[in-house]
């Protein structure tokens, strides 16, 4: 319940068109029971042997609504012709069902804002979310399962939360006017109906519970199914190169199976409900006929043949009602298990937060330092161990290392992809956990390893979400990283969707657009991870010129795997099992038996070999 207290809020910014919606369904229910109460009348036109007189019974109250009708229908008809009673009374049947229909159709027009409003509201806190949450949350969870989560269970908590709007302003109003209606013509008859009613409401209970059950499994399922799914997409060069295509569509069709089994008994739980409560409804039918045709039989009936049908017709009228009254709580109870999965993700805190008094950090101007800083994943050892280093404004700093070292988490301290476990990392001699994270990321650059490129233009990939730069600046940013020919001879220029990840485009080309995208925001502190060692010789040569391009003028943090860069920096640190063991210039390192100097045989003398 506290779930749909959060998904109530979501109908707030809704509110004017769900009260027009709902004063049209009200519309709907008045016109429902009028369109059927002709038929009372019409029947008695027809079927009354002695239309000519009226009842000897006097009515005393409108509350004796059966009587009230039957006398005051006679009295029409010894005022009127036949025929033109029944003239009027067909042109009263065809505007009551014509209205009602009209306003049927106006509750849906205003219900769909409402509708889709909701859908896209939720849709977006849960995406907004997404983007806050620190890369610490992204490693313990498949994309694929917050994707499902997003797309489906968002739909599953819309589709839920509309049933219950529509039925609690639809049903109850027609239950209990129709309700009342029955209860004027025969109270002591609608009072025996009435009975089951507890009967029908323990059974679909019982299959809601059951529903919630199966219906969380399914979200679980298709979750995997949308996280199997990307993940083959996305590796599908690699599923290819070793021939496994049909190891993946065993995969998949195993996941696929578990859930069609899932959907299926889910399905044949939510279909008992309707017949449930038709099979009842027949039973309670079954009960007037019989009480009817024995009143009638036994000659004991006040009722005319039109209040007969009409009392019949009501009912019918208000068993679809209760049928979706019944179905609501079983879409309650699938909503309530999609919303505990949204929830639980919008209830997740980020550890990477601006504090309340955070400061705007306006320019670099000083140092990066790192002091006794050492970091470890929630789950695992330590990473980093007391690291203590000074980063001064303009140095090339190259971080060298066997895998595993600890290099790229060191890097990730930097932009404050994660917090240090204990100690410090300064920016100009502050904190950066009291620095604002917007303004801290806005003066670093930043080249990953792994190029990430969008499914977009190649002018809007350097133009990353800046859709005010001009193409000058642009093109300016293409040419410094040796982009500008390549993007030139594209079918379209600048124009040119490069496709999923920039898959149209070689591992020097993405890479290239990466470091015009650094260029062009032309940030003061530059991080690094050089990305040429899988690079032809020809795209290595014009990627490392824009790199050194990029680097001029700027602090530069960089994961070297080139020895240019190992000879340029003004610094090397030297990282083995999360600690420093050894920083210097390449000249007094190599001088020395170390770590560095097993690195340079290992990874980079054969490049000066080669040159």
């Amino acid at each position: 319940m506290n779930n749909y207290k959060r998904i109530f809020k979501y109908v707030k910014p809704y509110i004017k068109p769900l009260v027009t919606a709902n004063v049209f369904t009200i519309l709907v229910v008045i016109f429902s029971l009028l369109s059927v109460m002709m038929i009372f009348p019409f029947m008695d036109l027809l079927f009354n042997e002695s239309p000519n007189q009226i009842p000897a019974k006097e009515v005393t109250s409108v509350f004796d609504l059966k009587d009230f009708i039957i006398v005051y229908f006679s009295k029409i008809l010894l005022q009127y012709d036949k025929l033109d009673v029944l003239k009027y009374l067909c042109i009263l049947i065809f505007l009551t069902f014509f209205l009602k229909n009209l306003f049927s159709y106006l509750q849906t027009y205003f219900m769909s804002v409402v509708e889709q409003g909701i859908l896209k509201d939720i849709r977006k806190d849960l995406y907004d979310h997404y983007l806050e949450l620190p890369l610490s949350f992204y490693t313990d969870e498949r994309k694929g399962n917050l994707i499902s989560r997003l797309i489906n269970d968002v739909q599953i908590i819309k589709d839920s939360l509309i049933a219950v709007l529509n039925s609690l302003f639809r049903d109850p109003p027609t239950i209990i006017t129709f309700s009342v209606v029955l209860f004027l013509f025969n109270w002591k008859l609608t009072l025996i109906i009435f009975l089951m009613a507890p009967v029908t409401a323990f059974i679909l209970s019982k299959i809601g519970n059951s529903l919630k059950r199966s219906s969380q499994k399914s979200q679980e399922k298709i979750s995997d199914i949308t996280a199997t799914l990307d993940e083959t997409l996305g590796a599908v060069r690699v599923v290819k190169a070793f021939g496994m295509e049909e190891y993946e569509k065993q995969k998949f069709e195993n996941e696929n199976n578990s859930y069609f089994l899932l959907l299926v008994k889910i399905f044949r739980k939510r279909a008992l409900a309707s017949p449930i409560s038709e099979i009842i409804g027949v039973f309670t039918i079954v009960i007037i006929l019989f009480i009817f045709g024995t009143d009638i039989i036994k000659g004991q009936s006040d009722m005319t043949p039109g209040a007969f049908i009409f009392y019949l017709a009501v009912f019918f009228q208000m068993m679809p009602s209760l049928k979706l009254f019944g179905q609501m709580f079983n879409s309650y109870k699938e909503g309530t298990a999609a919303s505990e999965r949204v929830f639980k993700l919008i209830d997740t805190k980020s550890d990477i937060v601006n504090l309340p008094d955070a400061k705007i950090l306006k320019d670099f101007e000083t140092c990066i330092e790192f002091q006794d800083a050492s970091f470890k994943y929630d789950k695992s050892e330590m990473i980093l161990r007391n690291i203590n280093l000074k980063i001064n404004k303009g140095s090339i700093i190259a971080i060298v290392g066997p895998s595993g070292a600890g290099k790229s988490t060191l890097v990730d301290l930097i932009p404050r992809f994660y917090d240090t476990t204990s100690g410090k990392l300064l920016i100009d001699g502050s904190d950066i956990k009291t620095l604002q994270i917007e303004s801290l990321r806005s003066k670093m650059g930043i080249v990953t390893q792994e190029t990430i490129l969008f499914n977009d233009t190649v002018k809007k990939n350097i133009a990353y979400g800046k859709a005010e730069i001009p193409d000058e600046k642009i093109i300016e940013a293409a040419r410094a990283a040796n982009a500008h020919v390549f993007i030139d001879k594209l079918d379209k220029g600048y124009e040119t969707v490069i496709g999923d990840r920039g898959i149209k485009l070689s591992g020097g080309e993405r890479q290239r657009l990466s470091i015009a995208r650094a260029l062009l925001k032309n940030p003061p502190i530059l991080i690094l991870d050089e990305a040429t060692s899988s690079l032809d010789t020809e795209s290595e040569i014009l990627v490392q010129e824009a790199i050194e391009r990029l680097m001029h003028g700027r602090t530069s943090i960089v994961i070297a795997h080139r020895l240019s860069t190992v000879r340029n920096a003004d610094t090397i640190v030297v990282l083995n099992k999360g600690e420093i063991i050894e920083t210097g210039n390449h000249d007094a390192l190599i001088k020395n038996e170390s770590m560095y100097k097993k690195l340079y045989n290992l990874q980079f003398r054969h490049q000066e070999e080669s040159v």
